[in-house]
Parts: C-alpha cells; sequence; structure tokens
C-alpha cells in the first residue's frame, strides 16, 4: 500500500469550501504599497484612496478553507469583494462564490498579495492613483499587488496597551564620564 501523500490532500482540500470548520474572523486595513492609502469598499466601488481609520477601510475578513483562502467584506458597506470575468474589482452583497475567495499569499519581503480562486494568476491590485487595476495584467511580484494588514485605528492591539505610558526623556543633571572625556579643553 503506497504512502499517502500529504501535501495532495492539503491542495485538494484547500480548493473546496469547508462547511465543517469554524470561520476565523479577523478585522483590519490594507494598506496599498502603490497609493499608500488604504482599500476601502464603498458599495460596488472599491478603491485603495481611504484614510488611515476611515469607516469604510474597516474590512472583516472571514476564512473559507482550514487553508489561506478568505473572503474580504466592507465592515460599514457590508458587500464583498469579488473579481468580475474581465479582471474587474466589484463589491456584491453576497460573497459565496468562488470569484469571491482570495487566496492570501505571505511574500518574501513580509507584504502581503491576494489571488483570485476562480482566476489562477490574477491578483487584486491598486495603481498609484487608487484606482482597482485589471487582474489579467498583475502579478504576484508587483508592486500594485503587495498590501499590508494593519489595525484598524482606534482599535487597541493589547489588552493592557491602554495602561501604556507615553516614551519620555529623562534628563540628566551631572555629565557622565564619557561626555567629560569627550570634551574639548
Amino acid at each position: 500500500q503506497p504512502s499517502p501523500n500529504f501535501n495532495q490532500y492539503v491542495r485538494d482540500q484547500g480548493a473546496v469550501s469547508d462547511q465543517l470548520s469554524r470561520r476565523q474572523v479577523r478585522e483590519y486595513q490594507l494598506y496599498s504599497r502603490t497609493s499608500g492609502k488604504h482599500v476601502q469598499v464603498t458599495g460596488k466601488r472599491i478603491t485603495a484612496t481611504a484614510e488611515d481609520g476611515n469607516k469604510f477601510a474597516k474590512l472583516i475578513v472571514e476564512t473559507d478553507t482550514f487553508g489561506s483562502r478568505v473572503r474580504i467584506k466592507g465592515a460599514e458597506s457590508e458587500k464583498y469583494i469579488c473579481m468580475s470575468k474581465r479582471g474587474k474589482l466589484i463589491g456584491k452583497p453576497n460573497g459565496k462564490s468562488k470569484d469571491c475567495i482570495f487566496t492570501e499569499i505571505v511574500l518574501e519581503n513580509n507584504y502581503t498579495a491576494f489571488q483570485n480562486a476562480r482566476y489562477e494568476g490574477w491578483f487584486m491590485a491598486f495603481t498609484r492613483r487608487g484606482r482597482p487595476r485589471k487582474a489579467s495584467r498583475s502579478r504576484q511580484n508587483q508592486r500594485e499587488a503587495h498590501f499590508i494588514k494593519r489595525l484598524y485605528r482606534g482599535q487597541l492591539p493589547f489588552p493592557n496597551a491602554e495602561r501604556q505610558k507615553q516614551f519620555e526623556f529623562v534628563g540628566s543633571s551631572s555629565p557622565t564620564r564619557r561626555s567629560r572625556r569627550t570634551r574639548a579643553p
């Protein structure tokens, strides 16, 4: 009896939606490397022109499988980021179809790229002005498809963060041995 191929099993299971596992839901913003702004979902329209803390830039990211496949929904607009068959990003009220599922790829430079699950090789990408770039012209290694996950402004990263003090400079009244030694006569 041949040994089971675990890598093949993970690939096969990652390709189908998982109905049994508990969904992991995260909230954050996606910072676009090219536009220098955050991705926002305002109804059907998706752009990368939002400032930090904008209500439309708050995204709810939920897992689809035990792998790295996710659905991205705008918290304010309640629309999912989806890709049309022409490679355009659009907002849809229902994110169940395969064109609304993206594979999250963490790159060597610590940026994240989002590849569409239906259209292999098509990535979510934005121009310098924050407009969605046609997915058929986007590649994983291009700056336009690179994003950084950031916490939504106002949200505390740690439970005890409110107790954290601001950094203060403490002055010294007398010069140290080293500073006395290095002074010119």
